[in-house]
């Protein structure tokens, strides 16, 4: 069990006798009809029901597996469902350790990592940056540099993962017990990463263009695969879209410094972009702060507060033509 994951906060929330009745099972993949799940001695498919996702522990219901109980999560990474499409979709539960990956190429976006950033910093994950491809890179200095000024509370690690590199440098986060995970862009050496940890070649991994530094997809959905090690990885595609909701935590430890100039602020309110006594702005004027990263971070703010009242409008109305529906049936009945 512990193999998989199992660490005494999820042992605290079931007694001995509910684990004997329904043993605790960590959901590994997720299917269009099911979701696959391994425990002690098994492994095996749990039809749709349980509303879960990669890493989430459940308890097998052994007569009704479709009504297996979700145990409380220590950590949960999700977005705004790509598309149109007006919900949540869940990324990964129980993570101890989020991996932001960026090669050293055309690839490299500050804004994008910081958008993962703040989606760990938000599940309450420890994120660490690491950037790939130092080797195919004349000056990966200028990337690293780049790294380190995100943010103070970010480790940044810069390997070739097609070497031993990354079961040395990222040791001290892929401890037994542990469950990490790779998230960034499509070709940037995810499952290469992984493919190192384990010391083997189990994930097929494909090459980048070289016309624009991208590379092809290489995982098609999240997986969760447990090393010799005792450490549990989780590889995920690559994310063309992250659009932020419920995430207004994560965003304000992300710039946390901005976050806090803006209490010095003239009005509690102030938007800062016009209104007088921003300490922000002066921050801008003054040289202390980055025009960009002030862009960026209002960005994020202002499409974290539009998702979460969207989605939020969105629930009030289901629920409302829910109570709707239910009082119809009722004076139907009678």
């Amino acid at each position: 069990m512990a193999a998989l994951g199992w660490q005494q906060f999820f042992a605290q929330q079931i007694s001995v006798k509910q684990m004997e009745e329904t043993p605790p099972l960590r959901v590994t993949e997720v299917h269009r009809n099911g979701l696959q799940a391994r425990g002690e001695d098994i492994d095996m498919h749990i039809p749709h029901g349980p509303e879960a996702t990669v890493g989430d522990w459940i308890l097998l219901n052994r007569e009704l597996p479709s009504a297996s109980e979700v145990l409380e999560r220590k950590s949960l990474i999700k977005r705004r469902a790509p598309g149109r499409t007006l919900g949540i979709q869940l990324i990964a539960a129980n993570l101890d350790t989020a991996f932001i990956v960026s090669s050293c190429n055309d690839d490299f976006n500050v804004a994008r990592i910081e958008r993962f950033i703040a989606l760990a910093f938000e599940a309450d994950l420890a994120p660490v940056i690491v950037l790939t491809k130092v080797d195919k890179c004349e000056a990966p200095e200028a990337y690293i540099e780049q790294a380190k000024a995100i943010s103070p509370l970010v480790p940044v690690v810069a390997l070739n993962a097609k070497s031993d590199e990354p079961q040395t440098m990222l040791a001290e986060w892929c401890k037994p017990g542990q469950t990490v995970a790779f998230l960034g862009s499509s070709g940037v050496g995810k499952s290469t990463l992984t493919n190192a940890l384990a010391g083997d070649t189990a994930i097929t991994t494909q090459a980048v263009r070289e016309d624009d530094a991208r590379g092809r997809h290489t995982t098609t959905r999240r997986n969760l695969y447990f090393l010799a090690s005792g450490c549990a990885v989780l590889d995920t595609p690559g994310m063309r879209e992250l659009q932020l909701t419920d995430n207004a935590a994560g965003v304000a430890e992300m710039f946390s410094d901005l976050d806090e100039l803006g209490m010095q602020c003239k009005f509690n309110d102030c938007k800062h972009k016009v209104e007088p006594g921003c300490a922000v702005l002066t921050a801008v004027e003054r040289g202390e702060i980055d025009a960009t990263r002030l862009a960026r971070w209002q960005k994020l703010v202002a499409e974290d507060l539009h998702n979460s009242a969207t989605l939020a409008e969105r629930r009030t109305k289901d629920k409302a033509f829910g109570k709707m529906v239910r009082n119809a049936q009722q004076k139907k009945k009678r």
